[in-house]
């Protein structure tokens, strides 16, 4: 638990100097969250060029919600800023589809309907889910964040979350998605 405490009381450092205006503060969080998202997006038919917009656009989030009082820590802020450029890279990508050209082949109008139904699907999944993810609590949350957000291994999850072994966390990774599995069938049915 001693990594987790580090990068706990580091946020709030960092979010302390965003309060207060220091821009250093972004340029710390910019080389910290460099490798993960430039990574990502270049494993998703993107650039370097891409990388270094969605990070940017993802601090400029964090900063404008920090300086609204809108910002709530649920996650270490490295989450966060994952999460949010990834959600603006997919978006960003699907705009770029929707906006291609469509071919006169019939195929292809079929697959741009089956697109933007995708992605209705896919923001009503991402809503049910992120609210699963408020409810379900920690260490479930850190831990699925990790694991599916951030792509970290089983064994870098052990050490920072303070678990003995890489099955420890195999283990409680089954426990909390049966844990959210039946969140959000409860937030399904109840809906009905």
């Amino acid at each position: 638990m001693g990594d987790n405490l580090f990068f706990l009381n580091r946020d709030a450092r960092i979010l302390n100097s965003i309060r207060k205006g220091d821009e250093a503060a972004l340029a710390e969080l910019y080389a910290s969250n460099w490798r993960p998202i430039s990574s990502f997006i270049l494993r998703n038919s993107g650039s370097l060029d891409d990388a270094k917009d969605m990070l940017q656009e993802a601090l400029v989030v964090l900063w404008e919600r920090v300086h609204h009082g809108t910002f709530e820590p649920t996650a270490r802020l490295s989450t966060f800023i994952f999460a949010t450029a990834k959600h603006k890279w997919l978006r960003q990508l699907a705009r770029r589809k929707r906006d291609a050209p469509a071919s006169l082949d019939e195929d292809s109008v079929v697959s741009a309907d089956d697109s933007a139904l995708e992605l209705i699907i896919s923001d009503e999944q991402a809503e049910s889910i992120s609210s699963a993810l408020e409810r379900i609590g920690e260490p479930c949350r850190s831990l699925l964040l990790m694991f599916y957000w951030e792509e970290r291994s089983l064994e870098s999850i052990a050490r920072e979350l303070g678990y003995a072994n890489a099955d420890t966390v195999k283990s409680k990774k089954y426990q909390c998605k049966q844990a959210m599995r039946r969140l959000m069938e409860r937030a399904y049915h109840g809906d009905q």
